[in-house]
């Protein structure tokens, strides 16, 4: 089957997790066998953004200047003639007409499950009406109660496990994660607040002073952020930079797999809308065998929890998990492997989601 992806990978340059999260579909599509080209559409095609997708060295894809024509990679005339049997269009990246409507099976792919949906519900237009399907990595959007107007397919988000190995190499003897202090602004639906990780950090300040470990986060702050900052940094708090760990595919998979295990620092809106999203980062740590720990988003009546993957609620919560990590390491570095081949592998994870939407 052709099947056509399209997602961010070199617009937003230097965030090696985002870039993982589009490859993830892109390697496990071709994995099963099909023929894959990837489409990013990009405001400009400038030297960074050029250089960024270039040495990504993508089988088959191309950056498109947005509303044009003008392509690096493969050519436009080439993109149209692909003639793709599906669309997997993550976040809705894709808007051009010609390459949108000429698929028969259009899946808008959803990674932001509660923020899109609110901002849909308030007049944003994400195309969702261009598309014959919608997949959310929120595994329980559909118990929540943000406004819904169309079925929402769940699903896991899917590592390729081949190219993320069992790990022995421990460069940080630290649980870590990478992400955004604020990704974006929250949104605010039915008189609730569905906040940023930013919010959410805020609720376990405490969590050094609770364990022995120490707690590596690579998150991006912007400088400006003196109180938040001075906080973090009162109570026991180390902040790697994410740029320097994270900012190729290659960095964000040595810091990844080199970790002691992940701390999951998830977005507010995530955890008290319970919408039941799991993080592609996540993913890899356990693929990597290195455990996680992370507050609960209600993933937790989707897959099995205690085991190399430890949810929690609150900051006592969360060194409580740690301190049941490290008690027996050993076993739940297997353990995290396991449920990675049970229930994430992209053969399974991108085999059923196929299935459901042909």
């Amino acid at each position: 089957m052709k099947i056509l992806v399209a997602g961010m990978v070199a617009g937003d340059p230097h965030q090696g997790g985002a870039t993982w999260a589009v490859l993830q579909y892109v390697l496990g599509l071709e994995r099963l066998g099909h023929d894959v080209v990837l489409v990013e559409p990009v405001r400009e095609l400038a030297p960074e953004v050029v250089e960024y997708f270039e040495s990504l060295r993508l089988r088959r894809g191309a950056l498109l200047r947005a509303g044009s024509s003008q392509t690096v990679g493969m050519s436009y005339e080439d993109l149209r003639s692909f003639d793709p049997d599906l669309l997997l269009n993550i976040s809705g990246l894709l808007r051009e007409p010609e390459l949108v409507r000429a698929v028969r099976t259009r899946v808008f792919m959803d990674l932001d499950p509660v923020f899109v949906q609110i901002w849909h519900a308030q007049g944003a237009d994400f195309g969702l009406d261009d598309h014959t399907h919608h997949v959310t990595v929120g595994t329980r959007l559909e118990s929540t109660r943000i406004p819904l107007d169309r079925r929402w397919i769940p699903t896991f988000p899917p590592v390729v496990l081949e190219h993320w190995p069992y790990s022995d190499e421990l460069e940080h003897d630290a649980f870590t994660t990478v992400g955004h202090w604020r990704s974006y602004g929250s949104v605010e639906w039915g008189s609730v607040v569905y906040g940023q990780r930013a919010h959410a950090v805020r609720r376990l300040l405490e969590l050094p002073a609770l364990t022995q470990e120490s707690l590596l986060p690579a998150l991006a702050i912007h400088p400006g952020e003196r109180a938040d900052l001075e906080a973090l940094s009162e109570r026991g708090w180390q902040l790697a930079d994410p740029l320097l760990v994270a900012g190729t595919p290659d960095a964000y998979r040595r810091f990844v797999s080199g970790s002691k295990g992940e701390l999951g620092l998830t977005k507010a809106g995530y955890l008290d809308s319970r919408c039941g999203w799991f993080s592609d980062r996540s993913a890899c740590y356990l693929a990597s065998g290195r455990p996680v720990v992370t507050g609960d988003t209600g993933f937790s009546e989707a897959l099995p929890t205690g085991d190399g993957l430890v949810a929690f609620d609150d900051a006592r919560g969360a060194a409580a998990a740690i301190g049941r990590i490290v008690e027996d390491y050993a076993y739940h570095r297997q353990a995290a492997r396991a449920l990675a081949e049970e229930h994430l592998d992209s053969d399974r994870v991108l085999g059923r989601l196929l299935e459901a939407v042909l």
